[in-house]
């Protein structure tokens, strides 16, 4: 009897972490980018009470015979699904189309977000509603994102992947090796020299100068990926940071290797299925009221047994 109470007093308390979990869930349904968590029970190891058995001479083999001792959290995951955007035609909104995450910068320190609701701070930073910094690539005057070697000399990578001169159309013919050029991650500046600055969906910021009214690329924003994305770390405010399990960031422009497109002028909403959380709700309180009658039969069983003594 005394193991029925402790096997319902793990099933109150777990139920009680995926009713938590669900909650959290339901409350989140409006937020932009945010991922939904699931609770997957697994039982506990049980006490066997009698061994299986071999076949003997005249006689089968036999089973074992095992009592289980409750219940226990196997895993809460995050569900990375995609969710629908909502158009809002702000210019500086923006959804990914795909796989990655925007990376932000804040005190030196990196996170990643799905939410895309940008602004513009008083420096002319894009910032997201924290104040943490969009990341990106630096570029030159044709849109071209500018790679360093080693020694810091500098060639251009064009839109389709081909390293270029500063011109943009001569193809780079030097000796270095692909591999020693990398371009550098920096904030992105919307330049407050150029008005109806927009991002299309290749992660390009693009503004109009006021002196020459013509069209410049002035920024490239930039797409984290990672091997296992469910092995990232909520942090709060709608980011999350690397762990161990998640694997490093690999960091793209979109489009590009395995990052999504963007889709300027929408945000991500939360892929909180209603639907799904109050199914899910009812029969975690099921599951809750049922353990708690464990409790209380397995209470009136041992005040039948303290009884038979008076």
């Amino acid at each position: 009897m005394m193991r029925s109470l402790y096997s319902g007093v793990t099933g109150l308390r777990n139920h009680q972490t995926k009713m938590d979990v669900i909650g959290n869930n339901i409350a989140n349904v409006n937020t932009i980018g945010y991922k939904s968590s699931r609770v997957i029970f697994q039982d506990i190891y049980s006490q066997t009470i009698k061994p299986a058995s071999t076949t003997g001479t005249g006689s089968g083999g036999t089973n074992p015979q095992q009592i289980g001792l409750g219940v226990q959290v196997a895993t809460i995951d995050v569900l990375h699904t995609k969710s629908t955007p909502q158009y809002t035609g702000n210019s500086l909104d923006l959804s990914i189309e795909g796989d990655g995450y925007f990376i932000m910068s804040s005190d030196g320190q990196l996170s990643y977000t799905r939410a895309g609701n940008f602004y513009q701070d008083v420096n002319h930073y894009l910032v997201d509603s924290n104040g943490a910094y969009v990341q990106g690539y630096e570029v030159n005057t044709n849109g071209n994102v500018i790679l360093y070697d080693s020694n810091d000399e500098i060639v251009y990578l064009d839109s389709g992947g081909n390293r270029v001169l500063e011109d943009g159309t001569t193809p780079y013919t030097g000796s270095a090796t692909p591999d020693s050029w990398a371009p550098r991650a920096t904030n992105i500046f919307l330049n407050p020299n150029y008005y109806d600055i927009s991002i299309n969906s290749s992660g390009q910021v693009v503004g109009i100068n006021q002196a020459t009214n013509q069209s410049q690329i002035i920024g490239q924003i930039t797409l984290a990926t990672f091997a296992n994305p469910n092995g990232l770390e909520k942090v709060g405010q709608n980011t999350y940071r690397v762990t161990v399990n998640s694997g490093a960031e690999v960091r793209s422009t979109p489009g590009v290797g395995t990052g999504g497109l963007l889709n300027p002028g929408t945000l991500e909403m939360s892929n909180v299925d209603l639907t799904s959380e109050f199914a899910d709700m009812i029969v975690t309180q099921r599951g809750f009221q049922a353990n708690s009658r464990i409790i209380t039969t397995t209470d009136q069983m041992l005040e039948e047994l303290v009884n038979m003594v008076r």
